[in-house]
């Protein structure tokens, strides 16, 4: 494993593994959840990582500024996982990397960034949030992906109404307030706004998830479907939010195995 920097905060670096062989290998680009906030790092994925290279598996395992952390929020996270993203094209210059064959893969706000870099070649050029010549992504597989931030706002809020708490909003957070006053940020970063992607698509979700609800999942992939986007949506019925990282969980042998089926397509 090796610890490489993409920016020069101390936050902007990636795990690069590199499976056995010559290759060049194909790339997962692996982003870690924790609703964007400071508290859960690229560790969470760590183990994930490790399996996939073993599989054959080149991964880019990446950290990113969160919010609670100086320049993290609106536009500093999707900033720095757009850049680490497209500096695959730097490691591939030093290492077997196969260009043609990058995908995504994240889990819960790593889901949303996952789908996100995938989909950010159609944002708005006027928008804080456009680099341009982006990194060609092949698929993505998004981990009970928060990929309609709106919804997800709405989520919370509810929540927060029903147990008369102080404000707990990480989406809030990440945006910077929520979607009557930043509506074009939400359009921007939000997925399901950007539809259709142009590639494909795999949704994967524990039935019993109490942190991201299914129906978000649910929703996007009507959407994608109707946009006309190839995607597919598994439903795992006795999984909650945590397994699908876990690779000792009966879910992780789902989640593998749809990374596999994307890169050898």
């Amino acid at each position: 494993m090796e610890k490489i920097f993409y920016g020069t905060n101390q936050n902007q670096f990636g795990e690069l593994l590199l499976p056995e062989g010559e290759g060049p290998h194909p790339v997962a680009i692996v982003i870690h959840g924790g609703f964007w906030r400071k508290r859960v790092t690229l560790e969470r994925m760590r183990k994930a990582a490790q399996d996939l290279t073993a599989s054959g598996i080149a991964t880019w395992n990446i950290e990113y500024r969160r919010t609670g952390q100086e320049g993290g929020g609106w536009p500093g996270t999707l900033i720095d996982v757009a850049n680490a993203s497209d500096y695959i094209r730097t490691l591939a210059k030093s290492y077997p990397l196969d260009l043609n064959k990058v995908v995504t893969i994240g889990h819960s706000a790593g889901g949303h960034l996952a789908t996100w870099i995938a989909a950010r070649h159609s944002i708005a050029k006027d928008s804080e949030l456009f680099i341009e010549d982006p990194i060609s992504i092949l698929g993505t597989v998004s981990l009970a992906g928060v990929n309609d931030l709106e919804m997800m706002h709405g989520v919370h809020h509810y929540r927060d109404k029903v147990l008369s708490r102080e404000p707990d909003n990480p989406t809030a957070e990440l945006i910077g307030g929520s979607p009557e006053e930043y509506p074009t940020r939400y359009k921007h970063a939000s997925p399901v706004e950007l539809l259709p992607i142009g590639v494909h698509q795999t949704l994967i979700h524990g039935a019993l998830d109490i942190h991201v609800p299914i129906g978000i999942s649910d929703h996007f992939h009507r959407e994608a479907e109707r946009a006309g986007d190839s995607v597919k949506y598994v439903n795992l019925l006795t999984a909650e939010h945590l397994m699908l990282t876990n690779t000792t969980s009966p879910a992780w042998p789902t989640v593998k195995e749809e990374v596999l089926l994307l890169v050898n397509n």
